[in-house]
């Protein structure tokens, strides 16, 4: 079955700085390097888009300064990294309502965008201030701004953050929790998905590799026989 895109609930870094005594912070900076990894792993395997599930809406709920961490945190990694990104055919993308996030965050990711832009070997797509309930509602509220009456699924999909983009084939969450979280709910409803106890600083690239297999193993009926 070709693989066209994979969506990741990157999940288990405080934990995992927890039970080596690190701070909660330095397992998101781990985090975020794996992820880097993951966008390599998945160009070398000629996967079109990866998604990571960034920050959720519900997310906010943290402690002010681990939020305030995580959004300095990615701004630093992405102005480290962009120059490599752009050179390797990277393609920066958001999805989720990066409008309300500190200016100075929301600037900088739709620079990553505009700089990223012609770039096509593989989308790298952060879910930032992301919630799928949110997406669903705010696609049909713009529908209805627009004048439309009526959405069938098809017209639905054109109010999607990022419509162009192909549902995944494969969701991937790690640290042993078994459920989706509020992510991309519209767009994986004939995913297939893969848990792992591996915490996500701790994901390997044979583990990557074995989801990838799993998923291969499978046939995927879309409902008939």
């Amino acid at each position: 079955m070709k693989l066209t895109h994979v969506a990741i609930i990157m999940d288990g870094n405080g934990r995992w700085a927890q039970k080596r005594g690190l701070p909660r912070i330095e397992g998101h900076r781990r985090g975020a390097l794996k992820a880097e990894k993951v966008v390599e792993w998945a160009a070398e395997l000629s996967i079109k888009y990866v998604t990571f599930y960034t920050f959720s809406t519900e997310n906010w709920k943290r402690p002010r300064e681990e939020v305030e961490y995580l959004f300095s945190l990615l701004v630093k990694l992405l102005r480290q990294k962009l120059k490599k990104m752009i050179e390797e055919g990277v393609r920066i993308r958001f999805a989720g309502v990066i409008e309300e996030l500190p200016k100075e965050v929301a600037n900088f990711c739709r620079e990553c965008e505009e700089k990223t832009r012609h770039n096509d070997k593989i989308h790298a797509i952060l879910a930032l201030n992301y919630g799928g309930r949110r997406e669903i509602v705010d696609a049909f509220n713009k529908a209805i701004e627009n004048g439309v009456k009526r959405l069938d699924e098809t017209q639905f999909r054109n109010w999607l953050y990022l419509p162009d983009v192909p549902d995944p084939d494969l969701v991937i969450r790690t640290s042993g929790e078994m459920r989706i979280s509020n992510f991309l709910l519209w767009q994986i409803a004939y995913s297939e998905l893969y848990f792992t106890k591996v915490l996500w600083p701790d994901f390997t690239k044979q583990d990557f590799l074995r989801a990838i297999e799993d998923y291969e193993r499978r046939q995927r009926r879309f409902g008939g026989l």
